[in-house]
């Protein structure tokens, strides 16, 4: 009889041996003679030797699709260096400048190069359009040689394909095929299709220069277009996500969690963007508009924050959002009450704080203090049930996460965030995570007690991660667990996508002692700056410390301290997309390229917009930082597509014996 210790191994090994049979069935069909098991050996093999192509890291983007598209199609600065190695010497800074937003924004500004030329000569937008396709082909034949000609063919607009193969592959030089050649460019622009060429290749370009995007959360809130991002997700072409606690608001809301929706609610208001959930999702706020002008008046604790661009009209839209945001506040609080005292094992008793109100005295005793609370908008609160939502409350609450959890729009695009998505990502030697790993003052992984349970260290995200897809795709409306546990991470004390002891929120809107407001960070936003710490994370998650490095977003940057942390091996790339942190952060955002050189943290400058990019070539302004240089060159070998494809000709190798 044997002691079962070895169980997990025996089933991993069981798992890994049919996944191997698996792939050889597959081999076998596609591959039925010899020599077709030659020719992909040569193929997979050549493919090994090819450079890593380059990975694109972003994180926090809360809403702001102006500035992320602009670095999406830019790749962090990416294009604008491979045009300067390709033209640095043949082109000047303003003509490299606007062919390089050519490429970024191919429509606009090619309308607005034509309004240009018209004005000009006859056949000067003629000679443009020439001299524009030859340095896009001659660009793209640049940003295509660590590709086989297949995965370039494949990102080629099928319309084009056979013209930009022909003008990518043959050499003008060749004196008996350059009259061949400049009659496909002539035909390009005396048929009509020179624009629609210049576009398909301008973004085939954008493709290749970023092989891979990882986005590490916390794409939606603050900023007013966060549906906007996941359609331009939605639509990339090869992409990933970690998610971060802001996205948990609108996973819990779709999975029908109301206090979720309440939270999401009450930021939207909070920053102006109530007009996203009704205009991109179809979701009516008149009934909470209504209920919130009935019940609550102006209080200046709830007025909405204004970024530069916003401007109200105080009896109007700005007293409207302040009454909408007390309302669903006091209903947030109160559904705190009511989550807290049914789920125990949150321990978050502490946090349930409409039971600790003096209502008399308008008073709140915390951590053995008392204080006095002001701005308080406590009418409709029961203070011998506090948590009790009124009768108009609960039909509110009821009706509201109805046309949440119905919101074909809405759904549409959590449904991708949750199949795209994950708690945490292990790529190419690397641990990608949006928040962090609790953890105590001596560095040990926080255990999470839940249902006679415990969880900790991986196995605590690995749990989270399946109670997520466990709520979005098996909601039971008699079943709060799952729900609970995704509103957990958006504030639990040891979710691995908040890190802090508490949110003050309540504090912020009803205390004036600021001490009150501080939210205390867990011992891992200390201990990041420790090698040896980041080390014992990476083996947890299987890396190895030697090359491996652990890469984060959700605390945004502040002037004066670094991203890159614990001797180049913790990189923080939250800078500051949200208009609200730049005037704390000092800057636009931090990005991060993985190529087959190594590792470059980019430092963005704010964006100001796309029309000043096409009409007056602006770009983002855009600092690199090396953080690692490989001493040999990076292949795709080294990555971890690299040891599926070697998996795959060891296999194919064994049939080939066969043969």
């Amino acid at each position: 009889m044997t002691s079962g210790l070895n169980e997990p191994n025996q089933f991993k090994k069981r798992a890994d041996d049919n996944e191997k049979q698996y792939l050889r069935e597959i081999m076998e069909e596609r591959f039925p003679t010899k020599e077709a098991v030659i020719t992909e050996i040569m193929n997979l093999e050549a493919i090994l030797h090819l450079p890593k192509a380059t990975e694109h890291f972003v994180s926090d983007l809360h809403g702001e699709y102006s500035a992320f598209d602009h670095i999406l199609r830019n790749g962090s600065g990416n294009i604008k260096n491979k045009i300067t190695d390709v033209f640095g010497g043949r082109m000047t800074p303003s003509r490299l400048q606007n062919f390089a937003i050519l490429i970024y924004y191919p429509e606009e500004k090619l309308e607005y190069k034509k309004r240009q030329l018209q004005q000009d000569e006859d056949d000067a937008l003629e000679q443009w359009y020439l001299d524009t396709i030859q340095r896009l082909v001659e660009l793209l034949e640049f940003v295509s040689t660590k590709y086989t000609r297949s995965k370039v063919r494949k990102a080629l607009d099928p319309n084009f394909a056979y013209i930009t193969e022909e003008l990518l592959y043959t050499d003008p030089q060749e004196f008996d095929k350059r009259s061949y050649i400049d009659q496909l460019m002539k035909n390009l622009v005396s048929m009509g299709v020179t624009d629609e060429f210049i576009i398909a290749t301008c973004y085939t370009i954008q493709q290749l220069v970023v092989d891979h995007l990882h986005v590490l959360g916390d794409i939606y809130d603050r900023g007013d277009h966060p549906e906007l991002i996941m359609e331009r997700l939605m639509s990339y072409h090869s992409v990933d996500i970690q998610w971060g606690n802001h996205d948990m608001l609108w996973v819990g809301a779709s999975s029908g969690s109301a206090l979720c929706m309440l939270n999401l609610l009450r930021i939207s208001a909070r920053y102006n963007n109530l007009a996203t959930i009704e205009d991109a999702y179809g979701i009516s706020l008149r009934h909470l508009s209504r209920f919130a002008e009935e019940h609550y008046a102006d209080n200046p604790a709830f007025r909405p924050k204004l970024v530069d661009g916003d401007s109200f009209n105080f009896d109007g839209e700005q007293l409207q959002l302040t009454q909408i945001q007390q309302a669903v506040a006091i209903m947030q609080f109160k559904m705190e009450v009511q989550t807290i005292a049914r789920e125990p094992d949150f321990q978050m008793d502490d946090r349930a704080l409409l039971n600790k109100i003096d209502y008399d005295n308008n008073t709140l005793e915390l951590q053995g203090k008392t204080y006095q609370l002001t701005n308080t908008c406590f009418d409709l609160i029961d203070p011998k049930d506090p948590g009790k939502l009124t009768s108009e409350e609960q039909e509110l609450v009821e009706s509201l996460l109805h046309s949440f959890v119905e919101s074909k729009s809405l759904q549409k695009r959590l449904e991708f965030l949750v199949n795209k998505g994950s708690m945490y990502l292990r790529y190419n030697d690397n641990l990608l995570l949006h928040g962090c790993m609790p953890v105590n003052e001596k560095g040990k992984f926080l255990p999470f007690k839940y249902h006679g349970k415990e969880y900790r260290g991986k196995q605590l995200v690995d749990f989270f991660d399946q109670q997520v897809r466990h709520a979005y795709n098996d909601p039971c409306a008699n079943d709060y667990s799952a729900a609970d546990l995704i509103w957990y991470l958006w504030q639990g004390p040891i979710s691995p996508l908040f890190g802090k002891k508490a949110m003050t929120t309540f504090e912020r809107y009803f205390i004036k002692d600021q001490a009150s407001h501080e939210e205390v960070r867990n011992p891992y936003f200390r201990l990041r700056h420790n090698e040896i710490f980041v080390d014992s994370m990476l083996e947890e998650f299987g890396l190895d410390p030697q090359d491996g490095h652990v890469i984060n977003g959700h605390t945004p940057v502040k002037r004066g301290h670094d991203a890159i942390m614990a001797n180049g091996k913790m990189l923080v790339i939250d800078g500051g997309y949200s208009k609200a942190y730049q005037p704390t952060t000092g800057f636009g955002g931090y990005t991060l390229l993985y190529n087959s050189y190594g590792l470059q943290l980019v430092e963005h400058h704010p964006f100001t917009s796309k029309e000043d990019s096409i009409v007056n070539g602006k770009d983002i302004v855009s600092t690199r930082r090396v953080v690692n240089h490989e001493v040999h060159r990076k292949s795709v070998a080294d990555t971890d597509i690299g040891a599926r494809l070697k998996e795959n000709v060891k296999i194919l190798r064994s049939l080939l014996d066969e043969y």
